[in-house]
């Protein structure tokens, strides 16, 4: 029997669900959630149904998310003297606007104005196992409700207090901006009810969660808590912390991807040059420490070191191409002509560089370490260094810094890790941070990987369809974030790691058409972590798979000769998937008539609980193609973009916008000029002059986004939710008003390069010394 879509489902209805919290013992009114692992919320074509994946019934979020129930009872909320509400998150900040949305859900369930809710970022607390990692756009899916029942056990304490402070029964009394009110208009505030709160023992509370209550700040259209302090200049990163005696440090790195160094040769020349006190080789490279970061710059241009060969050496992307294509798991329904539509499709490494350079402040003592980072796995980075320095991981100290941007790169703690080594070497501070040339080529990369597509049509159905997805391994040795997974992940032979693979591909990857029989195989060309520095970046698996995916539906539809977007409504599962589909093709004038050589494209994602359709409208005439802009990649250029997203309760739909559109940039790049050249052994990029990463001149002319309103009462996840759909959308559109179905990804990588690839020896280029001519 066919599985009913979505739509035809009852809408919940409202309930009320009861959890249990504690009121925690010791100075001040301090509160916590508790959510065990018992505790969940309520929950012309003839079409050839598909059996369910795996994500339709338990995705990666709902691993992450049950990882995280046992500690939850150990995130809480802080009242203090004034009534303002204080609340340390355990994830990290680097710009998806997560304080500002954890800001709002403890306002909205404490009645407190959004300016007198104060969210920091917690350092590394060991005890938070599986619940201190940031990543698969899970933070608010996972903290949403333990927040909101620390939240109402607060609120209900202070309700206690203020009850026997005004004589009044606790049903009796309401709550308005902070202040507690009885029936006669006596009131008490949050600050004085606090202090009266008994905190001599830990205590049970329980508290009721009311979904049928009127939303006053959830749902709102919120401008970012910090927006102010960013674009002022006052928003703290890494690099504007003060700490006593740590001075800049820099390290040269090889020339050779992952070359070591062998032997300074005239270390003793450059530590005599102007402001440098310390000069010496750690695991990656030639430490420099100076007064300036300028003079750590031409000390590293002066060093003269001899280097080991690299992991790679002699490798060009071609050669990684052939070894992927070996690897592809084989197909299991063979060719037979006619009836066959399918694809092959390569996508080349691209660099996870974020806008903030990879950095890190460290103080290593003899006993103790102090760390501060932008950390997505501080309990990680936390155990790594204290198995590094020889200590007691009770004694190394990890502080979460606020981080401008990270695409999946800070969930490694490479610059932690590293300012720790150096900090060692040296018996001094250091403030480390990378060079911009260091990342695209010696940092962390999005795997290379081809993704092979065959689809079986018989009479007037789709009977199977098959995707062989092959990379270059994914490294996952940062596990869930803590000690346990990440050594798991690190087992010899790569094993652990694969495992981990396998398993996030599994949750993540959904084919959202009733195909008939589908299967989406992942294998890697290698398991050895060391060959590559690999990282999710933005959306990890997602955007290859569904370009590749979409590609072929459209391939699909033609041969079905059916509109794309009717071919998709009439073969598609969900009804969410139909809703944000029938909205984007309406808002985006689907079928609108459009100049030759310029072209629609569609595409739907379905992941993060949620679900996400984008069209676009591509211009590929030559004159667009072949504009000229100083300075610039540009190519095929993106008219106009529709996106719409239905991803749960959305929380503050301005900063979804702002995601979306973030997450548009990330997949148009990364189908039309985005990518690193791996040649001889190392990657040409270095720095965001080289990448050809989104810029002014290629953003959409007209971009639309809406945010649907939702069936689900529980958010869902928007920090990757928009690059998938999006990639595919444009790739959809280049292939329609070119006439050619694109193969390889960026669609310009064969084209000659745009840079003059900078030099590797010395490894970056001389510090600028016209900075001031800039400054009006």
């Amino acid at each position: 029997m066919p599985i009913p879509p979505d739509s035809a489902l009852p809408a919940p209805a409202p309930t009320r669900r009861t959890f249990l919290g504690y009121v925690i013992g010791g100075a001040g009114l301090l509160v916590a959630a508790d959510l065990g692992l018992g505790a969940s919320p309520a929950s012309a074509a003839v079409v050839l149904p598909s059996v369910p994946q795996i994500p339709e019934a338990y995705d990666l979020n709902d691993f992450l998310t049950q990882c995280a129930l046992p500690t939850s009872n150990l995130v809480a909320v802080r009242i203090d003297r004034r009534g303002d509400a204080h609340f340390a998150l355990p994830r990290m900040e680097v710009g998806q606007g997560i304080t500002t949305s954890t800001a709002m859900i403890l306002a909205e369930e404490l009645d407190l104005p959004l300016d007198r809710v104060h969210v920091t970022l917690a350092p590394a607390r060991p005890e938070l196992l599986f619940n201190q990692l940031t990543g698969g756009s899970n933070t608010t899916i996972s903290t949403y409700t333990p927040i909101r029942v620390a939240a109402a056990v607060a609120r209900q304490s202070l309700l206690e207090a203020a009850a026997i402070m005004l004589g009044a029964q606790v049903t009796s009394l309401t709550t308005k901006g902070g202040t507690i009110l009885d029936a006669l208009g006596s009131s008490v505030t949050y600050g004085q009810a606090a202090q009266k709160v008994d905190t001599s023992r830990t205590r049970e509370v329980e508290v009721t969660l009311d979904e049928s209550r009127e939303r006053k700040v959830v749902g709102t259209p919120q401008r970012r808590i910090d927006a102010l302090d960013a674009v002022t200049g006052r928003k703290t990163f890494a690099m504007d912390l003060k700490v006593k005696n740590a001075l800049p440090t820099m390290v040269c790195r090889a020339p050779a991807l992952n070359g070591k160094p062998v032997k300074v040769r005239n270390a003793a020349k450059v530590r005599a040059m102007p402001g440098v006190t310390h000069v010496g080789m750690v695991p990656t490279g030639v430490a420099v420490r100076a007064r300036t970061f300028g003079q750590c710059i031409d000390a590293v241009r002066a060093l003269d070191v001899q280097w080991s060969e690299g992991t790679v050496p002699g490798k060009k992307a071609d050669d990684v191409t052939r070894e992927l294509k070996a690897a592809e798991l084989p197909l299991a329904v063979p060719a037979l002509g006619a009836t066959t539509v399918e694809g092959s499709f390569t996508f080349h490494f691209r660099s996870g560089s974020a806008l903030e350079p990879n950095c890190a402040v460290a103080d290593v003592r003899k006993d103790s370490a102090r760390i501060w980072s932008g950390l997505k796995s501080p309990i990680d980075a936390q155990s790594k260094i204290a198995k590094l320095l020889g200590l007691p991981q009770s004694k190394v100290e990890v502080n979460v810094v606020t981080g401008g941007g990270s695409f999946g790169r800070k969930l490694f703690s490479d610059g932690a890790i590293e300012a720790a080594q150096v900090s060692k070497a040296f018996g001094v501070p250091v403030k480390l941070m990378w060079h911009r040339a260091d990342e695209p080529r010696q940092g962390r990369v999005h795997p290379m990987a081809t993704s092979r597509i065959r689809a079986t049509v018989l009479g007037d159905t789709v009977a199977t369809f098959e995707q062989r997805h092959t990379s270059v391994s994914c490294d996952f040795t940062h596990g869930l974030g803590e000690r346990i997974t990440a050594e798991v992940a690190s087992l010899p032979s790569g094993l652990g790691n694969l495992g981990f693979s396998e398993t996030v591909f599994l949750l993540t990857q959904e084919l959202p058409y009733n195909f008939g029989v589908v299967t989406q195989l992942l294998n890697e060309s290698n398991y050895d972590q060391s060959r590559f520095n690999t990282s999710s970046v933005r959306n990890i698996y997602s955007p290859d798979v569904r370009v590749a995916n979409e590609l072929i539906v459209d391939q699909l539809a033609a041969r079905f000769r059916t509109d794309p977007v009717e071919f998709r409504r009439t073969f598609t599962k969900s009804g969410v998937v139909r809703r944000v589909l029938d909205r984007a093709a309406e808002l985006g004038e689907w079928g609108r008539k459009l100049p030759k050589g310029v072209a629609q494209g569609i595409a739907i994602h379905k992941e993060y609980k949620g679900a996400t359709a984008v069209v676009v409208e591509l211009d590929c005439r030559p004159a667009t193609v072949n504009r000229k802009v100083r300075d610039a990649v540009t190519g095929p250029r993106v008219l106009r973009a529709t996106v719409v997203v239905d991803c749960g309760l959305a929380i503050n739909p301005l900063g979804i916008e702002a995601q979306m559109m973030g997450g548009f940039s990330d997949g148009m790049a990364q189908v039309l000029t985005y990518s690193n050249h791996l040649v001889d052994g190392h990657f040409l990029e270095a720095s965001w002059d080289n990448s050809a990463y989104t810029r002014q001149w290629n953003t959409p002319l007209e971009f639309r986004c809406e945010v649907m309103e939702s069936e689900s009462t529980e958010p869902g996840g928007i920090g990757e939710a928009g690059v998938a759909a999006s990639a595919a959308a444009v790739a959809c559109a280049y292939a329609r008003a070119t006439g050619t179905m694109p193969t390889e990804f960026p669609v310009n990588f064969r084209q000659p390069l745009h840079f003059t690839p900078k030099s590797f020896v010395p490894p970056v280029p001389a510090s600028p010394t016209n900075g001031l001519t800039f400054v009006s």
